[in-house]
Order: C-alpha cells, then structure tokens, then sequence
C-alpha cells in the first residue's frame, strides 16, 4: 500500500560489523533520508532498552541501535580488558563508521552507554563525527573522578557531603567487581522475572514498558566485566577530559547509582551543555520513554538545524 503523501519511507534492516575480537550486532529502522541518530545501552541491557523510545523516533530519523560488546546478540573475546572504556569507545565509533552518514551523527546513551561515548566525545576531532549527545545516568569516569577530589579539596559540610554520598552510591560497585561471587550471585538470581519485579517496584515502571532480552542473565554476567575494568583506574586516577560536541545531560533526581551533584562541574568538561532534571530513578527510558524521545528530538533538531 503506497504510503500518504509526505510519510517518510520506513526501514528495517541489521548488519554486523567486526572490530578488535568481537562482532557487533548493529539495527536500523526509521526514515532513511532523516539525520542519523544512534541509541547506546548499559548495563545489563540489550538495544531493547529503547524499544519505547524509538517508535517516538522513526518518522525523523534514521535509528540506528546495537548491542554493545559481549551483550544480546553481539560476541566479545571474555576478557576484562576488552570492556575498558577506551575499547568500548573504538567499539562505538566503528559502529558509526558502519552506518555511513554522509553528515556526523547525533547519539542518545544511557548508563555505561553513556560512559563509553563521553570517552568517544571528548577525543580530539570529534564534534566532526558526532553532532550532539544527549546522555543519560551515565557520567564520564575522568569527570566524575575530578569531581570527587574537587569535593575533598573544597572542605565544606557540603561539599564533603556529597562526596560521602556519592561514594555511598557506589558502594555497589565493590560487590559487582568481586568476581566469582558477583557472577555465581547474578547466574542464580539474575532472572529475568526477577530483575522486571525489581524495577517495577523500586523504579515504579510499568510492566509493559520493561523491555529485556532472552539472553538477559547472559548479558548481566557479562557486562560485569565493565566495572572491573573501569572502575578504580578511572575514577582513582583521572585525566582532564574536554569536548565541543553539543551535549544535552537528562539528569534522573532520584537515580541512587549518580547523584545529580555529581554534575554540578560539568562546565568545565564541556562548550556547550544543557541540562535537564526529571524527577525519575535511573531506568528514565523505561519510565519515561516519550519524554526521552521528545528531549533528545528536540536537541536533534537545535543542532540539525546548524549543520
């Protein structure tokens, strides 16, 4: 059936591509003719952790998702080193490189996606290959490294304060890079079902928006290797790290994993930077779908518009 006059043509259609001892799974969907935006996932998810955002997307854009590295339906060598930020960074702008965009792309991440990309932002020359980037829950490591000391350094009840509870926030993490007891701990109990209840009841998400992936407790398993890799030689040990790409922060106010503080220095990082508080936990497009998708539109087309 031909479609209404002024209806972009829509698309579907996936490839792989190989880099550094892995294959990504990449997918496409949307208007073909539309600037390029590409959706990056954390832990412990999969592409479909934007299966409520992009039907939002697709009249506009050309979508492009993946599974990152050793997630879904992508493969890794299973080792710790290959999940450093740095290689997962490779990993993303290889996948950029894969989707030929004759324009640099615009990104929306979220968590450690968003982790990966601010390392692939803040390279040399990347505002020309990349237009915009809208993160979400997902500092860069270096940033919030040089945040945390800042906090030290400042020795005031508040600034000492969010320190203190940062680094409470984070205590996760220690059980997460144990090793042998973090991964036996997540075969057993990281069941899809399980972690669903989990969200529907400390991020009050609706059932039908929680989106996960028949490989999920695979992927959880896996993707632990990403805070043994990254964590205390990033954080402990951090670089000055600046970027010109447009970035736009959504800045969930009651995400228990990063505080909304922990931003509070992004002006130094960054040229040009908009920032938005929602009053959600950290699984905002889960929750918050429509809003995701409106937000990083409305971003998309700010910079589309410079181009």
């Amino acid at each position: 059936m031909p479609l209404p006059c002024g209806q972009p043509r829509q698309q579907y259609r996936e490839w792989t591509v190989d880099v550094d001892g892995a294959q990504l799974a990449v997918f496409e969907q949307g208007n073909p003719d539309g600037p390029v935006v590409i959706l990056v996932h954390g832990w412990p998810d999969t592409h479909h952790l934007w299966d409520g955002v992009v039907p939002s997307l697709l009249e506009s854009f050309r979508v492009i998702t993946y599974d990152t590295r050793g997630h879904g339906q992508s493969t890794s060598r299973g080792t710790v080193a290959e999940m450093r930020i740095e290689q997962l960074a490779d990993d993303f702008l290889v996948v950029v490189d894969s989707v030929r965009a004759d324009r640099p792309v615009h990104v929306l991440a979220h968590d450690w996606g968003s982790v990966q990309v601010w390392d692939a932002v803040c390279r040399p020359g990347a505002d020309r290959t990349i237009a915009s980037f809208t993160s979400i829950s997902g500092p860069s490591l270096h940033h919030m490294g040089r945040w945390m000391n800042s906090r030290l350094a400042a020795r005031t009840p508040t600034a000492l304060w969010q320190w203190f509870t940062q680094v409470i926030s984070g205590m996760y993490t220690l059980f997460f890079m144990s090793g042998i007891l973090s991964r036996t701990f997540f075969r057993v109990f990281g069941r899809r079902y399980l972690w669903s209840l989990f969200l529907r009841i400390v991020e009050r998400i609706d059932r039908e928006d929680i989106h996960l992936s028949e490989t999920f407790t695979d992927d959880m398993v896996s993707g632990l290797r990403i805070y043994r890799a990254n964590i205390f030689r990033t954080v402990l040990f951090p670089h000055d790290r600046f970027t010109s790409v447009p970035i736009q922060l959504l800045i969930p106010t009651r995400d228990p994993a990063v505080r909304p503080a922990s931003f509070s220095d992004i002006d130094r990082w960054t040229a040009d930077v908009d920032i938005h508080r929602v009053k959600s936990g950290h699984w905002l497009p889960f929750k918050y779908p429509a809003l995701v998708a409106s937000a990083a539109t409305a971003f998309i087309d700010k910079h589309s518009a410079k181009e």
